[in-house]
C-alpha cells in the first residue's frame, strides 16, 4: 500500500500506561525508544466465535475504543479472533515487538517482570472482562512486560496488522480513532502529572 497511514506516536503511559506505570486494565504502553524486538510467540488463532454485539461491548470499555461510535467497533470487533492458552504459557515476553490487543473472555493472565537476582515480580493479575496490550495497535515499542496464562484463558484477540488495514480503507474511522488515542494520551498524562504533584507535596511532611 503507497498511501500514508494516519499516525500517532508519543510516549507511553500503563496496562498500560507507558507502561512503566502499570494499571490493573492495560498493560502495553511503554516508555522510551523504539528499538528491535522478537517476534512474540506463535499461537493458532481462530475466528472469534463470541456474538459480535459482545465483542463490542468489551471494546467500548477499553479507553483507545470508547469514543469511537457503534458502527466502528463493529468493524473491529470483525477482526477479532480467539487464542487458547494453558496455565502457565507465555503469551509474551518483555522486549518482544507488539503485534496484539488481548480482551480476557476467561481465565486470567499475569503480567510481570523478571527482576535481576529475584527472579518474577507479579505487577498484575487480569480476569475476565479486563484487557491488555491495546497501545500495540497504535505505537512500535516492545513490550515492557511479561504476559503470561495465571490460569487456563482464552483471548479475543486484534491483530495490528488487520487493524491497519481496515484504517487503510476507512479512513474516518482513522481520523477517529486518531482523535481518540490523543485524548487518552492527554487523559493519562493529566493522571501522571496529579501523582507526580501528589508525590511531591506529601513528601515534604
Amino acid at each position: 500500500m503507497s498511501e500514508e497511514r494516519p499516525d500517532a506516536t508519543a510516549d507511553g503511559a500503563g496496562e498500560t500506561g507507558g507502561d512503566d506505570d502499570f494499571e490493573l486494565t492495560e498493560a502495553s504502553l511503554v516508555g522510551g525508544a523504539p528499538v528491535q524486538a522478537e517476534p512474540e510467540p506463535a499461537v493458532a488463532p481462530a475466528r472469534s466465535t463470541i456474538p459480535p454485539e459482545q465483542a463490542v461491548e468489551l471494546l467500548s470499555k477499553i479507553s483507545l475504543f470508547a469514543g469511537l461510535q457503534p458502527g466502528y467497533l463493529r468493524r473491529i470487533a470483525a477482526l477479532g479472533i480467539e487464542e487458547d492458552y494453558p496455565s502457565g504459557a507465555t503469551i509474551f515476553k518483555e522486549g518482544a515487538q507488539g503485534d496484539k490487543m488481548y480482551l480476557i473472555l476467561s481465565g486470567a493472565v499475569r503480567i510481570s517482570r523478571q527482576v535481576p537476582g529475584m527472579g518474577e515480580e507479579a505487577l498484575a493479575v487480569l480476569r475476565a472482562g479486563t484487557h491488555f496490550g491495546e497501545m500495540a495497535l497504535i505505537d512500535d515499542f516492545p513490550r515492557s512486560a511479561d504476559a503470561l496464562a495465571h490460569e487456563s484463558c482464552k483471548l479475543f484477540v486484534v491483530r495490528k496488522e488487520d487493524m491497519e488495514d481496515l484504517l487503510f480503507v476507512d479512513r474516518d474511522l482513522a481520523y477517529d480513532l486518531l482523535w481518540s488515542f490523543v485524548r487518552t494520551l492527554s487523559s493519562r498524562l493529566r493522571e501522571t502529572n496529579d501523582k507526580m504533584t501528589f508525590m511531591a507535596v506529601t513528601s515534604k511532611f
